[in-house]
């Protein structure tokens, strides 16, 4: 197991309601996606502009990872009931600390003058339903395509453990619309993410490095099943229920303590 499968979550039911584990950008009050140590409304506005930081260098990672093209896919993050976005169509690599755009758990804009993304109604819906800090959606090849096959990712990994168990595919829906963004809800029950049919992905996570490394992991588990599956007169193995909890348990005792 590399650290980016360990970092990508340990455990299932780290769904709707369940506490996540801390991630790295979020262990200490203060960081990204967390206004805790803020004093006042300075303290407030500095703890919005390193999560805006971060938020920005992962948007701009998503594409260099080539998880999505151009201005396709969003990012968003959490920092007390302020939820700073990507904006509509505009290249990441333009975007500065005075870009910063944000919005109240209403949708409604509280921070700059660029449009938010048009994906806002599902990144609304993570936060209001589940206890997320961060989002990441993208529009990733291998995700996007499995997407147009099946109902539900076969379990051909044991890193689905990370994501809450066998990943589900919402069905297809307009972009930005509140049909989406329930069908994601649905999707998304007891899992920390899903595919998008004819869509793409997305996933959340208490830190945006975590929900990052969630999209990672799914991506490259629907490239491991499409591998698989192409191969001819063969037909890939795929694990049980069973060992996937087993997997779980184990994944929440990994790593370095405290």
């Amino acid at each position: 197991m590399t650290d980016e499968q360990r970092d990508a979550g340990a455990g299932r039911g780290a769904g709707e309601g369940a506490q996540e584990a801390p991630g790295r950008a979020g262990e200490v009050p203060g960081g990204a996606g967390s206004a805790e140590g803020a004093d006042g409304p300075e303290g407030v506005r500095e703890a919005e502009a390193r999560a805006w930081e971060a938020l920005v260098a992962t948007a701009r990672r998503t594409v260099a990872d080539g998880l999505v093209v151009g201005t396709s896919g969003n990012v968003s993050v959490r920092v007390g009931d302020t939820v700073l976005v990507t904006p509509s169509g505009v290249p990441y690599e333009r975007l500065s600390p005075d870009d910063l755009t944000a919005v109240d758990l209403d949708g409604r804009q509280v921070r700059g003058t660029l449009v938010p993304t048009s994906e806002l109604p599902m990144h609304l819906t993570v936060y209001r339903h589940t206890d997320a800090r961060a989002v990441v959606h993208t529009h990733a090849v291998h995700a996007t395509a499995a997407s147009l096959l099946v109902p539900e990712l076969p379990l051909v990994h044991y890193m689905a453990a990370a994501l809450g168990g066998p990943v589900r595919v919402a069905p297809y829906a307009t972009y930005g619309t509140e049909e989406l963004a329930e069908n994601m809800r649905r999707a998304l029950a007891d899992r920390t993410g899903c595919l998008l049919q004819n869509h793409g992905t997305i996933t959340y996570g208490a830190t945006l490095d975590q929900a990052y490394d969630r999209t990672a992991q799914l991506e490259w588990m629907c490239r491991l099943w499409l591998t698989a599956a192409s191969v001819p007169g063969r037909t890939p193995h795929l694990l049980t229920e069973e060992q996937l909890t087993r997997t779980a348990e184990k994944l929440r005792g990994y790593g370095q303590p405290g």
